[in-house]
């Protein structure tokens, strides 16, 4: 039986990107989520916040359906974006993907040049129809990032050869040039310097006026300081979801505060 609260709604104004309901998690016999609720606003960030193995990042992968690769991994419920459920039979999981940005926690950028990391996608998924539109593209994913100013003179050169916070904003660029409506950013800033993590939540509240975000953070301050809204994560349950400042500031459910407070986590 789960113990969460009934997740709060969104604003009946609000567009929502993502509706989740009664979604449960299993990797085998062990159930990892418990009938999780969740909305999720358009061109808002929503942090996911909760101690380690509450299933925060379990649910955020279930969004771009990642569990799918794990074996023994099973969803039920239904995740809809723009109203279409993602785990109906008929959706082409590469389609989906493409509308669905990842930012992982450590930066992983392909070995290859920085232009051809940005234009990878693109390139698969046919989005430029020639080389100038391939290049506009690669040029306006880059500035997006806040990386262009920085790579413009070197886009031949590998990817790699980038400091560790530029490669996490080269893996932003390089999800956002499939044009995605929706970044998923598991820990982002984690591997980060504070200088780095400092500009990467810039950014962050730079791409939220064009995009949706879904960003799990272990860093409660950064929670507070990038999303609109939060959501409590513990024990495979969602606890509780509202407004960042009112969970931060008046939460209803004792545990929220006790993580909030550091009595546990």
């Amino acid at each position: 039986m789960s113990q969460a609260q009934e997740a709060i709604p969104a604003p009946e104004d609000a567009a929502l990107a993502i509706v989740a309901r009664d979604v449960n998690v299993f990797y085998g016999v062990k159930q990892a989520l418990f009938d999780v609720d969740l909305d999720i606003v358009q061109n808002e960030v929503t942090a996911l916040i909760g101690p380690s193995g509450c299933g925060k990042s379990t649910f955020l992968r279930c969004i771009n359906r990642m569990n799918d690769v794990i074996e023994g991994c099973r969803v039920e419920g239904s995740i809809e974006l723009d109203g279409q459920d993602i785990y109906h039979r008929d959706v082409d999981v590469v389609q989906l993907r493409a509308r669905i940005g990842m930012v992982f926690q450590k930066p992983n950028p392909f070995p290859k040049s920085i232009f051809d990391n940005v234009a990878y996608g693109p390139k698969i998924h046919g989005i430029a129809r020639n080389k100038t539109e391939l290049q506009d593209l690669v040029e306006d994913s880059l500035k997006r990032a806040g990386l262009w100013n920085e790579v413009a003179d070197r886009l031949a050169e590998p990817g790699t050869g980038l400091s560790g916070g530029q490669q996490q904003r080269l893996c932003i660029a390089r999800a956002i040039a499939v044009r995605p409506e929706l970044i998923l950013m598991d820990e982002p800033c984690s591997a980060l310097d504070p200088i780095a993590t400092a500009r990467i939540e810039e950014l962050i509240d730079d791409l939220r006026q064009n995009y949706t975000i879904v960003i799990v953070t272990h860093s409660m301050q950064q929670a507070a300081r990038v999303s609109q809204k939060t959501a409590f994560f513990h024990l495979g349950n969602l606890v509780e979801y509202g407004t960042t400042d009112a969970i931060f500031t008046s939460p209803t459910d004792k545990r929220t505060e006790d993580y909030i407070t550091g009595r546990f986590g």
